[in-house]
């Protein structure tokens, strides 16, 4: 018998499956819409437009060159460098970076604009991941005048001699009044620098115990060399992570930790203990002020307060480091370094002798070392290594010296790395990994020139970074870093363990965050000469 189908019940048919043909058709569009944009974000699509670098997004999606650049910056930026020339742009963790490695190029980068290259917004989120400080643009303006104020000129002097009245206390307060020699002491050099200029940094920015604490001096004194030992202890532990917390890859493990040691200092530099502090100096007490009359939260000023000691004391004491133990290692930078440090005493009627008052280096005298000048100017060449990075808020046009124009695209980032494109090209600095202490000393005294193909340069060491971005501490670092030098060649003889000893590489996990550490410390040995 045959069945014949009514028009309704062939409507329910094709109803049924139109239904599944229907949801399938809708599934793999938005399949196909959902791959099409993860291509797009992971990069697939992107293409070297007319007049742009080199483009290099490596084999992995979105990823792109992160592991590798993560892994040792320096070597992968030296890497493609041979690969593409000058300039360049990069996938590193889905962001397009364009390295140019031209120094007669800094100049326009560094003072463009920042409604086409902005520095702030990258910075910001930085210092929220790893200090906790959420920035108020706003505020940008009122606080780098802070800087201006007391990081230079009669500002500068008094923090100086406010630092050099630590230095006394942690390395002077042990001296004999006698003739009879001390017997040697031993410790890791990397250890005792950092331990000492951060200390003495950190005492001298934020204050001392008030004597009312303490019932008297000598007990307040104690206190200070208890408590900033115990702070350096806890900084140490967090500058180990401050790498990987920067780039958001520490373990689970290590997240705990960082979490801690920022609670740990939020604490102990909260706004509500400064009544337990006397001589702090005015650039963190106004920077507080400020921010407390702006309305800025008590939490979150404890937080900046946080940010400014990593910011002025994560690499003076590296770099006190590297300066000391490259003149131990040279007999005739020694020589000269030392010779020129006991002649600037003499000159200002200071001797170091049994029963003589410590010495007090002042700020005008530490004008006066154009070779320990050279020397530390030396040392940063070698062993600073920041990277000054820069968002494209609009497409920019940049000229390479030669001469041909390449185009920024709006929404990528552009970097500079002068550690390898200047402060070790051998072009500019001959025998780059040579520690040369008059390097940067002309005989008369007077700062060289340095040129590239017969072309004088401007930036031909930028340990401090540039522009907007330039360190606004730099003056006092250097101080910091002199003084301790300073004291540490005219009241202590001074001797490897083990003098044929190699100088230590360098961390390559630190690239692009200042000052350079070792992977190992080096031992010596010090002894106070009176």
């Amino acid at each position: 018998m045959v069945i014949k189908s009514t028009p309704l019940a062939l409507g329910h048919a094709l109803a049924r499956r139109m239904v599944p043909m229907t949801f399938w058709a809708v599934f793999l569009c938005t399949l196909a819409v959902s791959l099409l944009g993860g291509l797009y974000v992971l990069g697939a699509f992107r293409r070297r437009r007319p007049n742009e670098p080199p483009l290099d997004k490596g084999i992995i999606p979105w990823l792109g060159y992160a592991l590798d650049f993560r892994q040792d910056s320096s070597g992968f930026l030296s890497k493609m460098q041979r690969k593409h020339g000058d300039i360049f742009t990069v996938l590193i963790g889905g962001h397009y970076f364009t390295f140019v490695m031209d120094p007669f190029c800094f100049g326009a980068i560094v003072k463009e604009s920042r409604s086409k290259l902005d520095f702030l917004t990258f910075a910001a989120k930085l210092v929220l991941r790893v200090f906790g400080y959420k920035s108020n643009k706003d505020n940008n303006s009122a606080l780098h005048s802070f800087n201006t104020k007391h990081l230079m000129g009669e500002g500068l002097s008094l923090l100086t001699q406010a630092t050099m009245d630590n230095f006394q206390k942690l390395m002077l307060f042990k001296l004999s009044s006698g003739e009879e020699k001390q017997p040697w002491q031993e410790a890791g050099l990397f250890h005792y620098c950092y331990n000492i200029v951060f200390r003495a940094g950190y005492l001298a920015l934020y204050g001392t115990e008030s004597y009312q604490g303490t019932g008297n001096k000598e007990k307040a004194h104690e206190q200070d060399l208890i408590h900033s030992n115990q702070l350096f202890t806890e900084f140490r532990k967090y500058d180990r992570l401050f790498p990987r917390l920067a780039y958001a890859v520490l373990p689970p493990k290590d997240k705990v930790e960082a979490e801690r040691l920022k609670r740990f200092f939020w604490d102990a530099l909260s706004v509500s203990k400064d009544s337990q502090k006397e001589n702090v100096s005015r650039w963190i007490s106004e920077q507080d002020q400020y921010l407390a009359e702006s309305g800025v939260p008590d939490y979150m000023r404890d937080r900046f307060k946080f940010m400014m000691l990593w910011a002025s004391q994560g690499n003076t004491g590296p770099t006190a480091f590297w300066l000391l133990l490259y003149l131990m290692k040279d007999p005739e930078a020694m020589k000269a370094v030392k010779g020129e440090v006991e002649k600037v005493l003499r000159e200002h009627g200071q001797e170091v002798k049994p029963g003589s008052p410590p010495v007090n280096i002042t700020r005008d005298m530490l004008d006066q070392t154009p070779f320990l000048d050279s020397a530390v100017e030396e040392t940063l060449r070698l062993v600073a290594a920041p990277i000054l990075i820069r968002a494209v808020l609009q497409d920019v046009n940049l000229k390479m010296s030669s001469g041909r124009e390449y185009t920024l695209r709006k929404g990528d980032r552009v970097a500079l790395f002068p550690h390898l494109s200047v402060q070790m090209n051998p072009e500019i600095h001959p025998e780059p990994h040579k520690f040369k202490y008059d390097r940067f000393v002309n005989p008369d005294g007077t700062k060289k020139d340095f040129y590239k193909n017969g072309k004088r340069l401007k930036y031909f060491n930028m340990p401090w970074g540039a522009g907007v971005s330039t360190c606004p501490g730099r003056f006092f670092a250097t101080a910091e870093m002199k003084l301790f030098v300073f004291l540490m060649l005219t009241h202590y003889d001074l001797e490897l363990v083990n003098d044929k000893e190699e100088i230590p590489a360098i961390d390559s996990s630190r690239w692009g965050f200042g000052t350079m550490q070792p992977v190992h410390d080096v031992r010596f040995r010090y002894r106070p000469r009176v």
